[in-house]
């Protein structure tokens, strides 16, 4: 048994035996069947109404095996790298705010809503992880098409200028957002759209071996030559997507706009 399953199976434990938490479900890699050792363990813990304002969460976590660091990341969540270097993520809510479940319904497919099941005393649980099941939303739309064009356009246009004036390590650290919005369209063209929020996840995978080398070549080192290349790779598979997607979605974009970013580049 992995050390993660040994701690998911405290945190049922835990559960059980402590009547501060009424309700309790897992998400990611473990519930995907895709954990690993490297695999992060990431709960939705709701607490009783009463005692949540007292509640301690480091607490409550260090329990199930000891904390190196925790800390309260920008979106809110209560992240963990424990002992044995396991890091996970908890979100504690009240009792009350337990219907947030459903709002997780458009961020992505959850094939088995019961594996995300932990525990729960209250009768609310089973029927909201339920609502999440079957297809998850349709990202093959004319609306994510477009978008992944337009801000591709609005990302390589901002990077190539910076680049020119110089500023090299703002250039690269655009790049990454040129390289999001070029793979959400590698993922439209190749159909693998369920990894949409989180793109470069099992990359090597999901793409075919030509696709994945065509992403290889739109990445960089901190250097003027390599930065410019990984753009000019880019813009030559963007026009490359564009002329293939175009046929099934209705694209803002259009190949006067490419030709103008060919000869922006070229002319750098």
């Amino acid at each position: 048994m992995l050390i993660q399953e040994e701690m998911i199976q405290k945190v049922k434990d835990k559960c059980k035996r402590d009547d501060t938490v009424v309700s309790a479900m897992m998400y990611g890699s473990f519930t995907k069947g895709e954990g690993d050792i490297y695999s992060d363990i990431e709960f939705y813990l709701f607490v009783n109404n009463a005692e949540y304002d007292v509640f301690d969460s480091l607490k409550w976590i260090s329990t199930l095996d000891p904390v190196d660091l925790f800390f309260v990341n920008e979106y809110g969540t209560e992240v963990v790298v424990f002992n044995n270097m396991v890091r996970g993520e908890f979100h504690f809510l009240p009792e009350e705010q337990i219907e947030i479940i459903r709002s997780f319904k458009p961020t992505g497919v959850f094939p088995d809503t019961g594996s995300m099941f932990i525990y729960d005393s209250t009768n609310k649980l089973k029927p909201l992880l339920d609502y999440l099941g079957g297809a998850g939303p349709d990202r093959k739309t004319n609306e994510n098409v477009n978008f992944a064009f337009n801000h591709y356009v609005n990302a390589w246009l901002m990077g190539i200028n910076v680049l020119k004036r110089g500023e090299h390590a703002r250039s690269l650290d655009v790049l990454s957002q040129v390289q999001k919005y070029t793979l959400q369209l590698m993922r439209v063209e190749g159909n693998t759209v369920e990894r949409w929020l989180n793109g470069t996840k099992n990359l090597e995978e999901d793409l075919s071996q030509q696709s994945y080398k065509d992403y290889a070549s739109i990445t960089a080192k901190l250097n003027h030559k390599e930065i410019l290349r990984a753009y000019q790779h880019s813009l030559t598979l963007i026009e490359s997507l564009y002329l293939t997607l175009r046929h099934r979605y209705k694209v803002d974009l259009n190949e006067r706009l490419i030709k103008k970013l060919y000869d922006y580049v070229n002319n750098s």
